[in-house]
């Protein structure tokens, strides 16, 4: 765990204690729908880790709401709803789709009344063959394989409030962009958007992704162990692959290979693609978070480290 000075760092335990009222409506079942092939989330993490983070994004929201008026009556205008947008970074098989899930179910209950919708990035990247133009396939999810631009516009939009909103649709069983498809998130309350480049400063870029969020949050973890989660997610795909064999899907192409190929190459794509944007890119946008959650083996979270300013 980096040395962050500009941070409050809390155990598991210490972090238990801060929180309101448990949320005693989240089941197994729950969890069963929420977390991802490669991840791990109990009642007790629920309890333990997401109730103060629930409660916590309670006391940011009303504050928010409360500024948003105020500067609205400042500015001598009538006050307007602007969504509130929480921002999920960290490495590829860390768990932030498990997290934004989560938090989204616990705020859905929360506030029945709210709009809340989760988007990944995964829509503004670049589609493979315009990658494959730029000659930069091999480095997709690298900064410069998204469409920041569009990405920028997307958020502005949304925080304008000029609903519905449209974004590029994005297919996990391919891993390309869909053509001709979009997705809309229509006036939200709050928007839950995760990725490994939410946090990112892209060069020769005046206003950034980060400069949109109202409250951000990185999960982290050694990434030896990230990579154990990689590979066993790998694992997982190409065992669904083998069961329900679909030539669309992009784990298809690897029913075929010989078992020991195919791992080496998973390795491999980890340690020049995944594990070199970890280092260079993701991991340095760390300190622009304003919760870090660090996981051990079994994505255990076992610190919880606080903004303090």
């Amino acid at each position: 765990m980096p040395e962050l000075m500009n941070y409050n760092c809390y155990s598991r335990e210490e972090w238990s204690h801060f929180h309101g009222q448990y949320f005693h409506n989240i089941t197994d079942a729950d969890l069963e729908q929420i977390k991802s092939v490669d991840d791990e989330v109990s009642l007790t993490d629920v309890q333990q880790i997401y109730s103060p983070i629930r409660h916590l994004l309670h006391l940011y929201l009303l504050n928010y709401q409360q500024l948003s008026q105020a500067k609205a009556q400042f500015l001598g205008q009538k006050p307007h709803k602007i969504p509130f947008i929480i921002g999920i970074s960290g490495s590829v098989a860390v768990g932030k789709s498990t997290t934004a899930r989560l938090l989204k179910v616990m705020l859905q209950r929360t506030y029945p009344q709210y709009k809340i919708e989760q988007i990944t990035t995964d829509g503004f990247l670049y589609p493979n063959q315009e990658l494959q133009r730029r000659g930069i396939l091999q480095e997709k999810g690298f900064p410069w394989s998204y469409d920041n631009q569009k990405l920028l516009q997307f958020l502005e939009d949304v925080k304008a409030n000029r609903h519905p909103v449209a974004y590029p649709s994005y297919s996990h069983e391919n891993y390309d962009i869909v053509a001709n498809q979009t997705n809309l998130i229509d006036d939200p309350d709050i928007l839950i958007m995760e990725g490994i480049n939410v946090l990112q400063l892209p060069q020769n870029q005046q206003i950034y992704v980060s400069d949109y969020f109202d409250f951000a949050i990185y999960v982290d973890a050694d990434p030896q162990l990230i990579e154990q989660w990689y590979i066993h997610r790998f694992k997982g795909f190409l065992k669904a692959q083998q069961k329900h064999p679909d030539p669309q899907n992009y784990y298809y192409q690897y029913l075929q290979r010989p078992p020991q190929d195919v791992m080496a190459m998973a390795h491999r794509v980890w340690r020049e693609v995944n594990y070199k944007n970890l280092v260079e890119y993701i991991a340095p946008t760390m300190s622009r978070a304003d919760l870090i959650l660090h996981k051990t083996t079994g994505h255990v979270i076992d610190q919880v480290l606080l903004k303090k300013y």
